[in-house]
């Protein structure tokens, strides 16, 4: 066995992993296969862009970040020991006992190191560790970027472009010796630093008040501002180097003296272990799961509400998109929730499929055709149905009535309200919570705090809206999961937990019997009004919504019957008698004689008025009605005129006349061209098919593994092309190019070494050019030559594939291996 080389690079690294190795780096950060690197080297080199390094920093939890930072103040490259020294302390920080926070680090940092490795932010052996360059940019101090540690650049850093004179000066007042070489200058004063005796002489002669200035920059940042003529304490932290300027008016403790002051530690409190999640409140199982079941049920009713609320075209479109403050706060009303609430409902019947514009020129909102299959399921797969779109949408209502980036208010159904992070964090809180034991409630800062130490970085978010949003992300999650049913009485339900588990089918199943059944009757009462003592069937339900208003609802609706319900009931079709019916069918006290009286006198007057298009016109064969609408004082605004002794015109449209002739006590009806009643439906107006809005994902999509294999495959074979040996020609000079170049030889000889590679079996290098012009190297093993054609085994691609000869621009024979 031979000795293995270090590798010398990232791209080395990286070769020198398993196949399962690069997976796994490719599963990590996706955006390194968009397109598929064509080698091992542009991995490499993909992998340290700005762009995706930054994405990657961004998905690392706390204690990986706080290892990459003490990484990027380290020396390059740094030896374990010395990372592990940074982040534990050198154990003289004036007594204090750290030993059990040493040990959780000591355990944690080979975790957090190989998280590291493996997402390619760090490579080479446990005595060379480097952070990728791109890296450590970001995360190294700079006056213009403080390093997330609070330390500042290091003396040599800091000292570039010092004068000699002035670095003879800073060594006396040390006491150092003096050198005209200014690297033995810096030298010496680093040492000095570093040296946790003579630093501690040093600081003993300090004046108190230039401690409390060291005190106060320690911790970052470590930058202050001076005066032409600073004060005593500061010249006599200046004289000794311990602040050195960078710029006519700043100074900055250098790192080694500042890593003195923090005993060696990179950062005040290291966080190797994620924060306990507490339980705030201990329930029974059994009364959470009913608490949410309610809740459930609750959420659907309202659902079905704000369906029917629009069922006949909702609101209308802002031109910037969106619904109107005005039309929100209707809505809210109807439903009788808040604001937000309503904002909340509606965007989740939005995102569900159940709502869309209708594409009119007057667009509007309205019920899709999906909505209708919706109501036929049972109420468990309603529920399954709106709970997997609220965990999968990026639409946030929470944003509702804020503003964006420009200063603009965010409405309701708006198309600045998709927040890539939003699913990522819902799904992370209720995974939180399933991590508890059944019945018990998180205590929300715990909770958010886990959520802090898992992504400490800002995710992608619009500037305006801070580095928080996940923290209220998962505020809003409680509160919506909560209105939602996944939640009861703060703790996440049996049902849930099966949703996120096992899927729909399990999640309803487990709902079903916690549901109420539907009623198919009411309770009739003397005073107009029926009580349902429950929830009802739908096709009761429907029709009693036609026939009656909602007075009240709660744990029993209660609907009134007016002359306006009763004659909304003929409009759509109905005749007194089916009424009576009904109500008989369906009431399990009898038809009070009232109610009776109601609808037989709204029907003796349905439709003895019948309104046209003339303008618009009434007619009657009662010539005394109509005499007396021309005598009422609130018929002057319909203009109206005798065209005949039964007819009547009027200068509005039907419409109108139908609504002001009603508002006078009438019950009139509408009637087509050729003279037969309208009938006016309830729920015509639909949308076309329209399919719910798709996620805005955050990056790309994670591959699967049949993805990661086949790009994995093609790595290892761009990478054996552009590394491997190979044959020069036996014959003329070479026609390889340098190396990563597509090889060139003619067509003749071309045909040649595919030939012998068919008739011997083995590998050959390729440059091919396809249709679209894009040229590649492969790794082919030729099986048949003829027609112009080459077939063969397509290492690359893990295929057989079939060449024009025409499209490959030259050939080479691999090497035999020593």
């Amino acid at each position: 066995m031979g000795t293995t080389t270090p590798p010398r690079t990232l791209a080395e690294a990286l070769r020198a992993r398993g196949d399962e190795s690069l997976a796994r780096l490719l599963r990590a950060r996706p955006d390194l296969l968009n397109p598929v690197p064509n080698d091992i080297t542009q991995l490499a080199t993909r992998a340290g862009t700005r762009a995706s390094v930054v994405r990657a920093l961004e998905h690392l939890d706390r204690f990986a970040l706080q290892t990459a930072e003490a990484l990027a103040v380290a020396p390059d490259p740094a030896p374990y020991d010395t990372l592990l020294s940074l982040l534990t302390g050198d154990g003289l920080d004036d007594g204090e006992q750290r030993d059990d926070m040493g040990a959780a680090i000591t355990a944690a940092l080979p975790g957090a190191l190989a998280t590291l490795r493996e997402q390619a932010l760090v490579w080479g052996e446990d005595d060379r560790l480097r952070l990728v360059r791109t890296a450590r940019e970001l995360l190294a101090p700079s006056p213009q970027h403080p390093s997330p540690t609070g330390l500042g650049p290091t003396v040599a850093e800091a000292t570039a472009g010092m004068s000699p004179g002035r670095l003879q000066e800073i060594l006396a007042a040390t006491d150092l010796p003096a050198t005209h070489d200014p690297v033995s200058a810096v030298a010496a004063l680093s040492a000095l630093f570093t040296d946790r005796t003579r630093m501690a002489e040093l600081l003993d002669t300090a004046p108190v008040e230039a401690l409390s200035v060291l005190d106060r920059l320690v911790w970052g940042p470590p930058y202050g501002e001076v005066t032409p003529n600073p004060t005593p304490p500061v010249k006599w932290l200046r004289d000794r180097g311990l602040l050195l300027p960078v710029s006519t008016r700043t100074v900055v403790l250098p790192r080694e003296a500042a890593l003195h002051l923090r005993a060696g530690r990179a950062h005040r409190v290291p966080e190797p272990a994620p924060p306990a999640v507490a339980a705030a409140a201990e329930r029974d199982p059994q009364a959470v799961d009913r608490a949410a079941a309610g809740q459930a049920f609750t959420a659907l009713s309202t659902i079905e509400e704000l369906l029917k609320l629009w069922d006949g075209g909702g609101p209308t479109i802002l031109r910037a998109g969106g619904l109107s403050v005005r039309e929100l706060k209707r809505a809210a009303t109807a439903l009788d929730v808040s604001e937000p609430i309503a904002a909340f409902w509606i965007e989740l019947a939005y995102g569900a499929g159940l709502l869309a514009s209708d594409g009119e020129t007057d667009e509007r909102y309205a019920p899709t055709p999906a909505s209708d299959e919706w109501l036929d399921l049972p109420a468990e797969d309603r529920w399954t149905h709106l709970a997997t779109a609220w965990l999968a949408a990026t639409r946030t209502p929470g944003l509702v009535g804020g503003q964006d980036a420009k200063g603009r208010a965010l409405s309701a159904l708006g198309p600045e309200l998709d927040r890539s992070a939003a699913p990522d964090v819902r799904r992370r809180v209720l995974t939180l919570f399933a991590e508890l034991p059944p019945g018990t409630a998180p205590e929300a800062e715990t909770l958010l705090r886990r959520l802090r130490w898992e992504r400490p970085l800002r995710g992608s978010a619009p500037a305006a809206e801070g580095s928080d949003l996940r923290s209220r992300l998962a505020l809003w999650t409680l509160n919506e999961a909560e209105l939602l049913g996944i939640t009861g009485r703060g703790a996440l339900s049996a049902q849930a937990r099966a949703l996120l588990d096992e899927g729909e089918q399990t999640a309803a199943a487990l709902l079903s019997p916690l549901l109420p059944d539907p009623l198919d009757h009411v309770l009739l009462q003397a005073d107009l009004t029926a009580v349902a003592p429950g929830p009802l069937e739908r096709p009761l339900a429907d029709m009693l919504s036609v026939l009656a208003d909602v007075e009240s609802k709660g744990g029993a609706t209660v609907y009134r019957f007016t002359p306006g319900s009763v004659r909304r009931a003929l409009d759509a079709g109905q005749a007194a008698a089916d009424l009576h019916a009904f109500l008989a069918a369906h009431s399990r006290t009898p038809v009070p004689q009232p109610l009776s009286y109601l609808i037989d006198d709204v029907a003796r007057r349905h439709g003895h008025l019948r309104i046209g298009a003339a303008s618009a016109y009434v007619r009657c064969d009662d010539e005394a009605v109509l005499n007396e609408i021309l005598a009422d004082r609130r018929s002057t605004g319909l203009r109206l005129r005798r065209l005949a002794p039964t007819v009547l015109a009027a200068q509005t449209d039907p419409g109108s006349l139908l609504e002001a002739l009603r508002d006078m006590g009438y019950a009139p009806a509408a009637e087509s061209a050729e003279g037969d009643v309208l009938i006016t439906r309830a729920g015509a107006r639909r949308t076309p098919p329209r399919t719910p809005p798709a996620p805005v994902p955050e990056g790309p999509p994670t591959p699967d593994d049949t993805l990661l294999g086949a790009a994995v495959r093609a790595i290892r074979a761009g990478d054996t092309a552009a590394t491997v040996a190979r044959k020069e020609p036996t014959d003329g000079p070479t026609s390889t190019g340098p190396a990563g170049a597509l090889p060139r030889t003619t067509p003749a000889e071309t045909l040649a070494t595919v030939q012998a590679a068919a008739m011997t079996g083995s590998t050959v290098w390729i440059g091919y050019v396809n249709a679209d012009g894009a040229a590649s190297q492969r790794v082919i093993a030729p099986v048949r030559v003829e027609g112009g054609f080459v077939t063969a085994y397509d290492h690359t691609a893990d295929e057989v594939r079939t060449y024009p000869l025409h499209r490959i621009t030259g050939v080479a024979e691999l090497a035999e291996e020593g």
